[in-house]
């Protein structure tokens, strides 16, 4: 039996209320529960209760056990002064409070409904699996399944945000650079996601305003600071970009990242960090004041046309500085913006909605609802167990309830595991 499942049972009243009786024979009658306090002092604040026909007013304090009042040193500290009732699984020593009579105490070993403390251990204490109501799950009806997910999807959002807040205060709430920082670092994909991440924060984004309408002096940059212009390579256009970068680096102060930090092993040609710097190059030579157009923006095939770029004609006939390859156009692909749009621009369209006091929700469900479901082993596994995602709004949130509830065992926050505790 755990704490956390009495302060649930309490808060909702999963008992017998009907003549509940304390330890000492008196009838309890809840008028209210109380408030769940999750910082120091009693479990629930400003309870009332009825104990023998009189009013109190004042704490609640939950333990499995009765001792444990004595094993926490509540009675050497006066924030549970103000306790009115102990309320605990197993009654198996007295509480006393200053006036050294006997705490009030209800036990609810003997009055939890028997469907309740079945559900419960169908939860927590059966055999190991994926997620513990994987064999009830189906059971929810959609009504509730889809007000969760929803919920959850904001809070997935949430958590996104804090990343996104910090890289604000960083750069003194500039939203082109933060957008900058955000692109670079998913174009890195899984793999390079913190190298690109670090070369974006290399470099003052001011130094990209000033030469991102130079195609050359803008490669220079990513390129030199991602340190792939230091080999010595018999190409004109790299020696080019060798020459600008000597430049910029002089005049800008510029520090090189060491080009080791990127990975190329096992990986598909066109996810190569060099053709993804390429890419970024192409999208910055093209938009000045990008962070507006993204947030102008709001249906999936204008987002297309906006991440519609060219890459320079070397990097057709090129996925390394070092070797020619057969001409591709090297586009970004739906994928590609797909996960832009998942997990950077409405995250950003979030936070600076949330900065304006103008979040709009329904604006933000719309947009990811256009996008099709995440391919991966936790939605593959939701689909198993008849949850199928039907767009990007749903597994982004069923990834939320996988990550964030059912690994940490949190059902009794959960709205599923709540509603079949209660079924």
């Amino acid at each position: 039996m755990k704490e956390e499942f009495l302060h649930y049972l309490w808060q909702y009243k999963l008992f017998s209320k009907r003549n509940l009786i304390s330890v000492k024979g008196k009838v309890v009658e809840i008028l209210d529960s109380g408030s769940y306090n999750s910082n120091t002092g009693a479990d629930f604040l400003n309870s009332k209760l009825k104990i023998d026909n009189q009013l109190w007013v004042g704490n609640v304090e939950v333990h499995v056990k009765s001792s444990d009042w004595y094993a926490h040193h509540h009675e050497q500290d006066k924030n549970y002064d103000a306790v009115i009732l102990h309320v605990v699984w197993e009654h198996d020593t007295e509480v006393f409070m200053k006036n050294n009579r006997p705490l009030p105490t209800v036990a609810l070993e003997n009055v939890v409904q028997k469907e309740v403390l079945i559900n419960y251990r169908r939860l927590f204490l059966k055999e190991q699996r994926w997620i513990p109501c994987e064999k009830q799950i189906a059971e929810i009806n959609s009504f509730l399944l889809n007000n969760w997910l929803e919920r959850l999807y904001f809070e997935r959002l949430e958590n996104k945000s804090v990343v996104i807040k910090e890289l604000l205060q960083k750069s003194n709430n500039d939203y082109e650079t933060v957008l900058f920082q955000l692109l670079a670092k998913n174009f890195g994909l899984k793999v390079n996601r913190a190298a690109f991440l670090e070369l974006a924060q290399s470099f003052n984004f001011s130094v990209l305003r000033k030469v991102q309408f130079n195609e050359e002096q803008l490669s220079a940059l990513l390129f030199g600071q991602a340190g792939f212009l230091v080999d010595q390579i018999e190409d004109s256009y790299y020696q080019q970009l060798q020459n600008e970068y000597t430049y910029l680096k002089h005049k800008y102060k510029l520090e090189p990242m060491a080009k080791y930090r990127f990975q190329f092993f096992r990986m598909r040609p066109n996810n190569f960090p060099t053709v993804r710097i390429a890419q970024l190059v192409g999208l910055y030579n093209k938009y000045q004041s990008l962070f507006s157009k993204v947030m102008d923006v709001n249906k999936i095939e204008d987002f297309y046309n906006l991440f519609t770029i060219e890459v320079n004609e070397f990097w057709k006939t090129h996925y390394t500085f070092e070797s020619e390859s057969k001409k591709s156009v090297k586009r970004l692909t739906k994928s590609l913006i797909d996960l832009l749009i998942i997990n950077t621009i409405i995250p950003l369209k979030f936070v600076y909605e949330e900065a304006i006091g103008e979040v709009n929700e329904e604006g933000l469900l719309q947009l990811i609802q256009q996008l099709k479901p995440e391919n991966n082993s936790i939605i593959s596994k939701f689909a198993v167990l008849q949850i199928k995602a039907k767009n990007a709004f749903e597994s982004q949130a069923l990834l939320e309830l996988k990550n964030n509830y059912c690994a940490e065992k949190r059902c009794l926050q959960c709205a599923i595991g709540s509603k079949l505790l209660k079924k």
